[in-house]
């Protein structure tokens, strides 16, 4: 039927990713355990395609395919882009972990499916289909968080489980409200239908919706499970579950809000405007409290999200606006990997004291935490820092300049518990930790972190001819 638009032509990336799963997994089937590595390559093999095929469509115009359902424009390239950039991330930093593990498969396919829910997050233009998308962009991930079957990895799958379940319930309901007051579930005639429905009924539907959406990006109030699964599964598992997920959230609820949701009749811009200033709130003080390297990690990522839903709530009112949430997703992926990978590369430094003496044992993966770290704080000239600039230029364009005052106030803050962690790596030699503490797990994640540093300060120096590309409206 033409009239719906229905190109698979479109869709080359996601199919790539599919593909890719399916045949890897009946691959993997029939390999023995000491070849699952060509699982893997594949794996690669079609996030390199997928990254081909994204920058051939973005040269194309803008176009709404399979009826009104799916947008491919510049949000859902980007979306692509860093997922696909983050997939390749995570396959590196994980060689060494499950590398001739009998899970091996599994492990790949399962970041794959949760990268494909993730990627269709960005794109959906219809709330079933974004139902549709949270669903594959976290039931492989729960399964994921108990891969290697150990009784911290299991007990945090099945905490993962029952919030994404009870949320994901949320967000049904929700997306069943805003059908029945807006008579339509594709975007464009939504936002028409909500003009005229009621107020009461149409603000429960959408923070219903923004539940499921909430917990996906690890946003306050669906943070809950943030902590305790970041800490209790192995390190490449917990970058992946604090990364991959947010990129689709994030670029979901934009374009929800943005498309979907008149801010005339529904003041949404102020609850989002609430939301961020918690969630960074509450990620940065708790964090001041954490020993353990991958629990800081944890409320780390729920302030960042805080940074970025801060352009959320100026969609449509601040120009910077799409460029600044790109972008900062973008800077935010690779950084936060990097650290993950120096975590990763020393799976026996789990407190924070057990990184003493680390310069001198390994100077080059030091400098790599630093680079990341400093990152994340936002330090010039990383990439976290030309996306905060810009993320607080737009908050106060788009009218809320006490949000972005807040978040310099919390920028700050930070410096202290990041600085945490720096320092003890920099101590004297007759205070390392012992020998054990800092045994590397192999070459892949620190090789992966010394790609990550370079690439968030190389990210951040390329900036200015970077963030003019991710301009552009949203397909509807």
């Amino acid at each position: 039927m033409t009239g719906m638009n229905e190109n698979p032509g479109a869709l080359v990336p996601e199919l790539l990713l599919l593909g890719a799963a399916v045949f890897g997994l009946l691959l993997g089937a029939w390999l023995p355990r000491h070849r699952q590595w060509l699982v893997r390559a594949l794996a690669a093999a079609a996030a390199l395609a997928g990254l081909a095929a994204t920058a051939a469509a973005a040269t194309r115009p803008d176009e709404v395919v399979f009826g009104t359902s799916y947008a491919v424009d510049t949000l859902t390239h980007a979306t692509r882009a860093i997922v696909l950039v983050a997939v390749l991330v995570a396959l590196a930093l994980s060689v060494d972990a499950t590398a001739g593990h009998r899970r091996e498969t599994e492990f790949v396919v399962l970041l794959q499916l949760g990268a494909l829910g993730t990627v269709l997050l960005g794109g959906a233009n219809d709330l079933l289909l974004l139902f549709a998308a949270f669903l594959l962009a976290s039931i492989p991930f729960y399964a994921l968080a108990g891969w290697d079957k150990r009784a911290l990895s299991t007990e945090a799958a099945m905490k993962y489980y029952l919030s994404g379940a009870f949320l994901g319930v949320a967000m049904l309901t929700g997306t069943a409200i805003l059908y029945g007051v807006g008579r339509s579930t594709a975007y464009g005639p939504l936002r028409e239908g909500l003009t005229t429905a009621p107020v009461a009924a149409a603000g429960v539907g959408l923070v219903a919706v923004l539940a499921g959406l909430l917990f996906k990006i690890g946003a306050v109030p669906g943070h809950f499970w943030v902590p305790d699964v970041t800490d209790g599964t192995p390190p490449a598992v917990a970058a992946i579950v604090t990364t991959i997920p947010k990129i689709g959230g994030l670029v979901a609820a934009y374009r929800l809000l943005l498309v979907a949701i008149p801010a005339d009749a529904l003041d949404w811009p102020l609850l989002v405007a609430v939301l961020a200033a918690v969630s960074m709130t509450l990620g940065n003080l708790a964090a001041f409290f954490q020993t353990t390297v991958q629990r800081l990690l944890a409320y780390s990522t729920i302030s960042q999200v805080g940074y970025l839903l801060m352009v959320v709530a100026v969609a449509g009112r601040a120009e910077l606006a799409q460029p600044a949430l790109l972008f900062y997703l973008a800077g935010y992926a690779v950084t936060n990997l990097g650290a993950f990978a120096v975590v990763a590369e020393l799976p026996r430094a789990r407190a924070l004291d057990d990184y003493r003496g680390m310069a001198g044992r390994r100077p080059a993966l030091a400098a790599a935490l630093v680079v990341c770290l400093l990152g994340l704080i936002g330090t010039p000239p990383t990439a976290v820092f030309l996306g905060k600039l810009t993320v607080f230029t737009a908050a106060i364009d788009g009218g809320f300049a006490w949000l972005a005052v807040l978040a310099v106030v919390n920028t700050v803050a930070s410096v202290f518990y990041y600085l945490r962690w720096v320092a003890p790596a920099f101590r004297t030699a007759q205070d390392q930790a012992s020998p054990a503490a800092l045994q590397p797990a192999g070459a892949w994640p620190a090789g992966t972190a010394y790609v990550c540093a370079a690439a968030a300060v190389l990210l951040g120096i390329a900036g200015g001819s970077i963030l003019p590309l991710l301009s552009g409206g949203a397909a509807s």
